[in-house]
């Protein structure tokens, strides 16, 4: 993707057409950070970070499926519900090594398709989520998931930057 199509979130719009407008922006800034990037570049940490990008590509395909799809509509979809998730954590990080540039930006695509067709599945901010916080019992509503996920983006996406300067030196937005 290449950054002049990155479209910036207006300045005078609404409260959801803002949220989901920053929501892809960010999306969109992972997209550039490892856009044009082979296998070996996209599993290839900055020390002392085992970090990849490759890795933050599945993480975030697999935090989007979680927090859209299954914290609030419910589901659970492969490849993430028969992860051993308790013999490895942090497999969707550990696992892209064994994926395809391709397969990676396919399965990120997709899950940010799927992401928004729960979405735009609700007509509100307020729409409660289908599972309950597992710290506190309470259920979250589509805004705090939303925000969560500007907020996640926001962190890796500062993860990208600094990974993405030390395999090839490409800096920028």
């Amino acid at each position: 993707m290449d950054r002049e199509q990155r479209r910036f979130p207006p300045t005078d719009a609404d409260e959801r057409t803002t949220l989901l407008a920053y929501l892809d922006y960010h999306r969109d800034t992972l997209r550039i950070k490892t856009a044009g990037l082979d296998a070996a570049q996209l599993d290839t940490p900055h020390p002392p970070s085992d970090l990849t990008l490759g890795g933050l590509l599945k993480h975030l395909a697999y935090v989007e499926n979680w927090w859209f799809r299954a914290v609030m509509a419910g589901h659970a979809d492969e490849p993430w519900a028969s992860v051993d998730w308790a013999a490895d954590e942090d497999w969707d990080w550990h696992s892209a090594k064994d994926d395809s540039p391709a397969q990676l930006r396919d399965l990120f695509d997709a899950e940010v398709d799927r992401a928004d067709a729960v979405i735009a599945s609700y007509e509100g901010l307020d729409a409660v989520a289908a599972r309950p916080n597992r710290r506190t019992g309470g259920y979250y509503n589509l805004r705090w998931i939303v925000l969560h996920m500007i907020e996640e983006y926001a962190r890796h996406n500062g993860h990208a930057d600094l990974i993405r300067q030390a395999v090839d030196g490409a800096v920028g937005e």
